[in-house]
């Protein structure tokens, strides 16, 4: 077997490892919204939060107020389809409150978010929600129940 043979056996064999992958090998699915991404106390404490902090112009209901959008319902799911958890608390993270978005910390986002979950009808699991946008970027948004 020449060199350069023995290379390209090497690389179908690795090809074919990352095509097939053997059973352990197989890559995790992503979590979405439907896999229980945060925690009763924590709605808990965001609806707490949301009163205090958003629904002056989102509504207690989260329907929006035609100037500052609803954040649940069809609209928004709509608007967050195939997105991340974490595209959304990031966006929470820089733009809200409008007046001042530092006035909130990331945490106190985090449970806010968790409740607009809850009010959205997605489960509550055992874990938070992170702070933590990058993590949450591995959460995918869908409203389409596995």
């Amino acid at each position: 077997m020449t060199f350069r043979s023995a290379v390209m056996a090497a690389g179908i064999v690795w090809a074919a490892g990352v095509a097939f992958q053997a059973p352990g090998g197989v890559q995790a699915q992503q979590k979405t919204v439907w896999d229980g991404v945060y925690s009763e106390a924590q709605a808990t404490r965001g609806a707490t939060a949301y009163e205090r902090d958003c629904a002056s112009c989102h509504q207690a209901d989260m329907g929006g107020d035609g100037f500052a959008p609803g954040l649940a319902g069809p609209e928004f799911a709509a608007a967050w389809e195939g997105l991340t958890v974490g595209d959304l608390l990031e966006r929470i993270r820089i733009s809200m409150p409008p007046s001042e978005p530092g006035s909130v910390t990331l945490a106190a986002k985090a449970d806010i978010l968790a409740h607009m979950l809850k009010l959205n009808r997605f489960p509550a699991g055992a874990a938070e929600l992170a702070a933590d946008v990058e993590a949450t970027k591995q959460i995918k948004y869908t409203s389409a129940k596995p």
